[in-house]
């Protein structure tokens, strides 16, 4: 994916001390300022004080928790948040959705992945998403808060995969997009299986998106690319 960015802004909140120290180096070795908070309270006071491009909130800090953070966040705010914790059940994730979180990366994770995934989102925001929060194409809407997508103003039963891939398609729409790259970015690099599990869910998501799919072509002996 295409390196986004020379100073973008990003608030790592995360008690411990040597997961913090370590992800701040490594984001703001790859072109970012970063700013660091120990728990919540102070997060959330480097929030009123700063504008950020995204922010990364563990769900399990002292002072506020991230889950506290994020409502917070989300009453006046208009940025990306991703929630980095150990906590990785369906419960737990839904609720980290369910205030507003735009990601929800498990603990032990890759640096690299964690990369890509902010750099998407805040291409997102950038480029994509209009003022009430909701990205459309024509009669397609897909409403990142809520994890929502509707077809002509009928709301999708869409798989979490299948909209992880809509995303990717959507954020680096009009570009061949090879089977490798779409496993790298929506699978994540340390996916074992077969590049022909691109074609599975290619194949799910137009089904699911009905007449919205003629978006996606397929570019023989190439991958795929998502026309507007």
């Amino acid at each position: 994916m295409t390196d986004l960015r020379n100073s973008y802004k990003l608030l790592i909140a995360e008690d411990d001390v040597s997961l913090r120290h370590i992800t701040s180096a490594f984001f703001a070795n790859n072109g970012f300022e970063v700013d660091q908070a120990s728990d919540g309270i102070e997060a959330c006071g480097l929030i009123r004080e700063n504008r950020y491009d995204a922010i990364i909130l563990d769900i399990m800090m002292p002072g506020k928790d991230g889950i506290e953070v994020c409502r917070f966040i989300r009453t006046s705010y208009d940025v990306p948040v991703i929630f980095l914790t150990a906590l990785g059940t369906e419960t737990d994730i839904i609720e980290g959705y369910s205030v507003g979180a735009d990601e929800y990366v498990t603990k032990p994770f890759s640096t690299k992945l964690l990369l890509a995934k902010v750099n998407a989102l805040i291409k997102r925001y950038r480029g994509l998403l209009v003022k009430d929060g909701r990205i459309i194409i024509d009669d397609l809407v897909i409403e990142p808060f809520k994890r929502v997508v509707s077809v002509g103003g009928r709301r999708l039963d869409i798989s979490p995969r299948e909209y992880e891939l809509l995303l990717y398609f959507v954020e680096n729409k009009e570009q061949v997009l090879s089977r490798d790259q779409i496993l790298d970015a929506v699978w994540g690099q340390d996916f074992i299986g077969y590049d022909r599990a691109v074609d599975t869910y290619v194949k799910k998501l137009r089904q699911t998106l009905g007449p919205a799919s003629s978006h996606i072509e397929t570019v023989i002996k190439s991958g795929y690319m998502w026309k507007n």
